[in-house]
């Protein structure tokens, strides 16, 4: 039997328009993925988590500092059915894109605690923290789904969505939507 688990990914103020590294479709996704919460019992959701000063900084522009307004879940989306929060690139020198990299709780630990199975993947930004987390999910042995109708991506360079979610297809992630549920 089969035991399904959500992680919704960064759907945070500043990866939404407006924020800090906007998903230009962040604010659209909100809607799919909270109908999609509604369809699950467990459900984590990660955040990025960083300190002010970090090596990450250097690559992007100042975003989702612990604690910051950016840094808080979009208003819009349904947090009360989400069972834990994954807080990621919370150190100095860490990136932080996986969900699974999260340093205050062990989410494979979890979810296989949980008797996760299938492992469905939603939220900003496609083609980093979302496929960082979805391929995590499968080197774990999750059987990992990535819903196309509930991700947005920054595209710091065109063609790096496509790349991404063939990348992803690519190791056996199955790409669909919220209506094949």
């Amino acid at each position: 039997m089969s035991v399904k688990g959500l992680i919704i990914v960064d759907v945070q103020k500043d990866f939404c328009p407006g924020g800090a590294l906007p998903a230009a479709e962040g604010n659209d996704i909100i809607p799919v993925i909270n109908k999609l919460i509604k369809k699950f019992d467990f459900i984590v959701a990660s955040k990025d988590w960083h300190p002010a000063e970090t090596v990450h900084f250097e690559k992007w522009p100042v975003h989702c500092v612990r604690g910051s307004n950016g840094a808080k879940f979009h208003k819009q989306l349904n947090v009360e059915n989400i069972n834990e929060v994954a807080l990621k690139g919370t150190g100095n020198t860490d990136d932080g894109y996986s969900a699974f990299e999260a340093t205050n709780i062990d989410v494979n630990y979890w979810l296989k605690k949980n008797n996760i199975t299938d492992v469905y993947v939603c939220g900003i930004a496609t083609e980093y923290c979302v496929k960082a987390t979805a391929m995590d999910a499968h080197k774990a042995g999750f059987k990992t789904y990535v819903f196309t109708d509930a991700i947005a991506a920054v595209e710091a360079k065109p063609g790096d969505t496509e790349k991404a979610l063939e990348e992803m297809s690519d190791e056996g992630i199955q790409l669909i939507t919220r209506k094949s549920l």
